[in-house]
């Protein structure tokens, strides 16, 4: 369907903004705060800052990754902080978040560039999050990383 330049115009009068500028959906309250949650948790792994981490992770986290390797909070704050894993940079694509209650399911792609006892690599992945409210904050309850099909 094609709209003439006066049809544009009028609907814009009478919406008040162009059509094409109009965002899908605002974000609601928690929504957005799972997803500044999700962006701390990713500046904290990048700085390997150990306080962040213990703020931002349930006490009952389980941490899966790409390659089967499953941590505990303890486990995961010690590789992260405790620099066994350095992360160089790390990059979120198409993520979705939902907030059901006092939980909210986070998916994305990363890519992501580390590097293990000296050795830099790169990794692209899937992962599925799940954080929980506790004490009115967010914390990540829950994450599986997968690798993508090729």
């Amino acid at each position: 369907m094609r709209f003439t330049r006066r049809q544009l115009t009028a609907a814009v009068a009478i919406l008040g903004t162009p059509l094409l500028h109009r965002p899908l959906r605002a974000q609601s309250g928690d929504e957005a705060g799972v997803n500044q949650a999700v962006e701390e948790l990713r500046q904290a792994m990048l700085k390997a800052d150990k306080a962040k981490l213990e703020e931002l992770l349930s006490d009952k986290l389980s941490y899966g990754h790409s390659g089967g390797v499953i941590e505990n909070k303890a486990q995961f704050i010690d590789v992260v902080a405790g620099k066994k894993t350095t992360y160089k940079a790390i990059t979120v694509t198409e993520p979705s978040t939902s907030v059901v209650g006092d939980n909210a399911i986070v998916r994305h792609k990363l890519v992501v560039e580390f590097e293990t006892d000296g050795k830099p690599g790169t990794s692209q992945i899937g992962a599925l999050q799940v954080w929980h409210k506790e004490g009115g904050r967010w914390k990540l309850l829950a994450r599986q990383a997968f690798r993508l099909a090729a």
